[in-house]
């Protein structure tokens, strides 16, 4: 089970044994290539490339022309593709809905989107995906007797945002399979790599993007929360650059590699993020009587290990990385392959906006 909300497509979406899928960030893009053979899924190619720069939003034609780079970096026939939006790009929200058809309940949306999203969305294309219920999770008495009701995950984005991918797709001679929320991929990827966790344990996956930082609370199989932090992996290099005068690319080094002379210096600028998460986890907790056993990170920061250590402190809880590949069979060659136990982590978000559709 993968939580689909890829806008197109719908119910005509094709099982392909080939995908590839692109997480398009504020600084770098991060596009991988998925194969299905039989039952088993295989990363065959990754490629992590600038991100385009542009002023307030990107034109279809720099999106094509990026989209193409991105093909030749893959350097692969593979014309299905799947794009991860980023969060400025779709809204995200849990709603309740009768048990009535999907067609139904994107037609709901698309009339009653203020009520059920929090706010107006006009110009907007609608999808949603009903949520499994937990086995474990007991019958609302209180519905007993009226409508039944469902649990789905909907989301938004602009019809323009869907044009313009389909036109910049076919651009760079590609076919859009698929636009899927960006935030819904670290999801997609725990369940296939962490299932037994996934299904029985209350777990926070955090994914530490360039500018925001992505929190996902899953209690049993269940997503239980979402929310959205503004800091970012940007904030911390941009900090600790200030903070001991260095350039950029120095601090982005620093940050990574653990330079211990500098923890004092991270820190302040890792503690606000830390506080913030903390937060998100206090409000489920009192929400839902029920405590976070442990929290996942992803994202390029989450290769530090300093940077884990001072998320613990504030946290309180365990916080670790996941094995990204534990559900692939790694066909990447040369140095891709010498490089994935490194770069792995960034993936995350790509891997899982393919196994959406895939």
């Amino acid at each position: 089970m993968a939580l689909k909300l890829p806008f197109l497509k719908r119910g005509e979406l094709k099982r392909r044994s080939q995908m590839i899928a692109v997480d398009l960030g504020s600084r770098t893009t991060k596009a991988v290539l998925l194969e299905r053979r039989g039952q088993t899924l295989f990363l065959s190619k990754y490629a992590i490339l600038d991100a385009p720069i542009f002023d307030k939003r990107m034109s279809a034609e720099l999106l094509g022309e990026h989209l193409k780079a991105v093909a030749a970096a893959l350097d692969n026939p593979v014309r299905y593709l799947t794009l991860a939006m980023g969060v400025e790009d779709s809204v995200v929200r849990q709603v309740e809905l009768p048990q009535i058809p999907l067609d139904e309940m994107r037609q709901i949306l698309r009339i009653n989107h203020k009520n059920y999203l929090q706010q107006e969305l006009p110009q907007h294309t609608f999808d949603c995906y009903i949520m499994p219920p937990r086995a474990d999770k007991p019958a609302d008495p209180s519905r007993a007797n009226g409508v039944p009701k469902l649990k789905v995950l909907a989301a938004a984005t602009r019809q323009k945002n869907v044009a313009d991918f389909v036109e910049a797709a076919s651009s760079a001679g590609l076919t859009a399979e698929g636009l899927v929320p960006g935030l819904l991929g670290p999801i997609n990827h725990f369940e296939q790599s962490m299932p037994e966790i996934y299904q029985k344990e209350t777990v926070a996956l955090v994914d530490i993007g360039f500018k925001k930082t992505s929190v996902n609370i899953l209690s049993k199989g269940e997503l239980a929360l979402n929310r959205m932090v503004n800091l970012g992996g940007d904030q911390l290099t941009d900090g600790l650059a200030q903070t001991l005068n260095i350039s950029h690319a120095e601090a982005e080094g620093i940050k990574v590699g653990m330079a211990p002379e500098v923890e004092s210096a991270l820190q302040m600028h890792v503690a606000p993020l830390g506080r913030e998460i903390r937060a998100s986890l206090d409000f489920f907790e009192h929400q839902e009587d029920c405590a976070v056993s442990q929290v996942y990170v992803s994202g390029g920061s989450s290769r530090s290990e300093m940077i884990m250590e001072m998320l613990h402190s504030e946290l309180l809880l365990e916080c670790k990385t996941w094995n990204s590949s534990a559900f692939l069979q790694l066909a990447l060659s040369g140095q891709q392959a010498v490089e994935f136990d490194h770069i792995g982590t960034q993936l995350t978000t790509a891997i899982g906006a393919a196994l959406a559709i895939i």
